[in-house]
């Protein structure tokens, strides 16, 4: 709790990431795979998905610049989402969390050597690494929000 800046926002970062996978615990495939709370079709396989993306999107897209294709399809692209939430009928948690894992790994070895001040172009602009990690853990904690409201109506588990 008296960590500098850096560490502080990757430390909570981490810690969204921790609570979003352990939402997950416990769970069977088809439990992941319910859309939980109706109308939504949001599923926490999906979010679990969804989160491989957006680690790709920020952190290799926008940080690095890297020309990579979507994960889950390009039927995200279409609608500007960074997708995931869309399970295909084999889709697991061991597959999607594999995924999750590489494109984390990817994630900080695109952050090891970066400033918070360095920028990389995004939208017509520059956004510096400070903003992509603030960015990051919005996504995550409000994903996390969901994921806990999923998690309470497949098995009544609420909390951390």
């Amino acid at each position: 709790m008296q960590a500098d800046e850096r560490a502080t926002l990757e430390g909570w970062l981490d810690f969204y990431r921790a609570t979003l996978l352990g939402k997950c615990d416990g769970l069977t495939d088809d439990q992941l795979r319910t859309a939980a709370v109706p109308p939504s079709p949001l599923t926490l396989l999906g979010l679990v998905q969804h989160a491989a993306e957006v680690e790709r999107n920020w952190f290799r897209r926008v940080l690095l610049g890297e020309d990579v294709p979507q994960i889950y399809g390009p039927a995200a692209q279409a609608t500007g989402q960074d997708g995931g939430f869309d399970l295909a009928d084999d889709a697991t948690l061991a597959a999607a969390r594999a995924t999750w894992d590489d494109e984390v790994a990817r994630s900080r070895t695109a952050t090891a050597a970066r400033g918070l001040d360095e920028t990389s172009p995004f939208m017509g602009g520059q956004v510096t690494l400070r903003w992509v990690y603030s960015h990051m853990i919005a996504e995550y904690a409000r994903h996390a929000g969901h994921a806990d409201l999923l998690r309470e109506r497949l098995d009544g588990a609420t909390g951390a």
